[in-house]
């Protein structure tokens, strides 16, 4: 099951919302899906930390970072904490560092780029929101598919082929 968005979206083809091909692989895990939880936080990465440190659940935390490139959102010590704490994988709509060891831990990472510039830690931030990747909706709750072909999201879980 190595390739997974293509069968997901020649199955479902009505039930998928297929996110523009602007992400790329950071994390040792190629494929991971799960129930979306959502966080809106340009250039500060306080609800990130937050959220990494509560349980996952087999859940994929998508960060919306206005596709900003002048901050890191996720390093190797929130990613690690998200390893220890079961999330699947992490969806970052902006930038995200120490990709040298993103690389060998078992979580999915996709994000736009790479930058070495920390965030600003001001508590800033919104939870629970619709985050939308140039005309795409990702709502709290939706199921997110990620693997080397790209990013889909459905309304409902996708029985897995």
């Amino acid at each position: 099951m190595l390739d997974l968005l293509p069968d997901l979206c020649d199955r479902y083809p009505d039930r998928v919302r297929l996110l523009p091909p602007i992400f790329r692989q950071y994390g040792g895990k190629r494929l991971f899906y799960g129930p979306v939880v959502t966080l809106r936080c340009p250039e500060d990465n306080s609800l990130v930390r937050e959220w990494v440190a509560k349980p996952g659940e087999g859940r994929v935390l998508v960060i919306d970072g206005g596709g900003l490139a002048r901050r890191a959102l996720l390093g190797d010590l929130l990613a690690q904490k998200a390893v220890d704490n079961g999330w699947s994988g992490i969806l970052v709509f902006g930038c995200l560092r120490d990709v040298t060891t993103l690389a060998t831990l078992d979580l999915g990472i996709q994000a736009l780029g790479a930058v070495p510039m920390k965030t600003d830690k001001r508590g800033l931030g919104e939870q629970d929101v619709v985050v939308e990747v140039q005309g795409v909706r990702i709502h709290p709750g939706d199921h997110l598919y990620a693997d080397d072909n790209g990013v889909l999201v459905s309304a409902e879980p996708l029985p897995l082929p």
